[in-house]
């Protein structure tokens, strides 16, 4: 009986894991084995990165709310605006507000005065 080595499958298993070490250098590129593991380490990190990120543009979007709150009133910080926003019932979320306070300052500004 001959050999059989199931060559379409494992040969499609290393290939899978060559493309997705693209870019990596060194072994971890073109050895089977640090390949495997660069590429499943890759991936966990990936998804833990992407909760990460979330976090990220968060504190990306607070700092900017909080400049273009003190630019418009200097007596204000971003937890007073926010607490001002909360009570009034204005339900815009952070990232509208800081895209608001990049793109149409003057916008930004009347909705800062009006909360006073």
């Amino acid at each position: 009986m001959p050999r059989a080595t199931n060559n379409p499958a494992s040969k499609a298993r290393r290939k899978r894991a060559f493309e997705a070490a693209k870019g990596f250098r060194g072994g971890r590129k073109n050895l089977l084995r640090q390949t495997l593991q660069a590429v499943d380490r890759a991936m966990a990190n990936n998804t833990a990165h992407r909760k990460v990120r979330k976090g990220e543009f968060r504190r990306l979007w607070i700092a900017r709310i909080n400049a273009a709150v003190r630019i418009h009133d200097t007596d204000m910080n971003y937890s007073t605006f926010i607490h001002l926003l909360a009570t009034k019932g204005v339900t815009l979320d952070r990232r509208q507000l800081a895209d608001m306070a990049v793109r149409e300052p003057e916008a930004f500004g009347q909705l800062v005065r009006s909360l006073r």
